[in-house]
């Protein structure tokens, strides 16, 4: 069985210099991310705010804590001192409470607006008309302590590669209509481990592989 050390390495020379590679270490014990950690990673994706202020607080302080997961507000508080990118943003409340809570560590927290690219009804996300206008709004220009970088997008769960790139163009073309009224946006956050070569061929910049790395999820 290959270890965590070698999976990771072979990864990393299949992704271009310009992709940032999250490691979705959701689940996983303290001592597989840091098998990672000793190998150069140094950026982490959970989807439990609760298990990823957990495993801020034991381990080294120059890691990047990215949140994956479907984000309740009321939880907000527990990561807003650490959390350095949140990629499923789908709402203004939810950006209006990030706001608020990053204030208070008078800090700016980066955000990816989630867009809906997939067929399925479980997957969350915006349509590009609603992130369009709230990107467009007052109360968007007037949050101080967020900065929203760029999009998310999960692809539908099917084996029809086709869908799957078609969805991935899908929010590269989203990407670049909103590009045209928030010039800051930089980040394409789409591929998997078991489709990330694709979306990088189909534009993504940062991609968030897990069970490729650290094996299936416990």
């Amino acid at each position: 069985m290959m270890s965590i050390k070698t999976k990771l390495s072979q990864i990393k020379t299949q992704i271009p210099d310009h992709v940032t590679l999250v490691a979705v270490s959701k689940t996983k014990p303290v001592e597989d991310l840091m098998q990672a950690y000793d190998c150069g990673q140094r950026i982490f994706g959970e989807n439990k705010i609760q298990e990823m202020a957990e495993k801020y607080q034991g381990m080294p302080k120059d890691i990047q804590w990215h949140m994956i997961g479907n984000v309740q507000r009321n939880k907000v508080k527990y990561m807003a001192s650490f959390v350095d990118l949140i990629h499923g943003v789908d709402s203004l409340k939810l950006l209006n409470e990030i706001n608020k809570q990053a204030e208070k560590h008078q800090r700016i927290i980066n955000c990816l607006i989630q867009l809906k690219i997939a067929q399925e009804d479980t997957k969350f996300g915006m349509s590009l008309e609603d992130a369009h206008t709230l990107i467009a709004s007052e109360s968007f220009k007037n949050l101080k302590n967020v900065a929203v970088v760029g999009v998310m997008g999960m692809a539908s769960f099917t084996d029809n590669t086709i869908q799957i790139e078609k969805e991935f163009k899908t929010l590269k073309g989203n990407f670049d209509k909103l590009k045209e009224i928030a010039s800051n946006l930089k980040i394409i956050s789409m591929g998997m481990s078991g489709d990330y070569t694709l979306a990088i061929e189909s534009g993504s910049t940062m991609v968030r592989v897990g069970s490729s790395i650290f094996g299936t999820r416990n």
